[in-house]
């Protein structure tokens, strides 16, 4: 049996035709076409996770500020720069940049709240903070009594 000898001719072909080269170029474009929608709506959805996380954490330092010290402390919203502030005894502590950092918009249904000394909510309402981006979106409720729920 004789070895099989690839002929010059096989040999000489060294490329890809235009052909081939279209074909591939269409399948990548298909793929990214299914995948790039997919893959914005997963980085939104990560923002607005991380957002509430962000919030939810400042609210209850907030709280637990508040209860450890005679002094309340306060939450404030600012939707127009999407920004959340902590402020003790009536200076800044804390400062969440929702809308610069993480690209989420911020909307509340009141633009602060307090708690007592005692850990206690301050206000007669409930406090809701919505958080979107794009067609992603997450709402913090917290209670009259100062109780966090999302």
């Amino acid at each position: 049996m004789r070895p099989f000898i690839p002929s010059l001719r096989l040999l000489a072909r060294r490329g890809a035709t235009l052909a081939e080269l279209a074909l591939v170029l269409a399948i990548i474009g298909a793929l990214l076409g299914i995948a790039v929608p997919r893959l914005r709506e997963s980085i939104a959805r990560h923002a607005v996770a991380a957002a509430a996380r962000d919030v939810a954490n400042l609210l209850s330092m907030a709280r637990q500020i508040a209860a450890t010290s005679v002094d309340g402390a306060a939450v404030g919203f600012d939707s127009t720069s999407g920004r959340v502030h902590l402020a003790v005894n009536g200076r800044r502590v804390r400062t969440l940049e929702l809308t610069s950092v993480r690209g989420v918009r911020l909307r509340t249904t009141r633009d602060s709240l307090a708690y007592d000394s005692r850990g206690l909510g301050i206000g007669a309402a409930n406090l809701s903070v919505f958080l979107t981006r794009g067609s992603v979106a997450d709402t913090l409720v917290v209670s009259r009594l100062g109780r966090l729920r999302y």
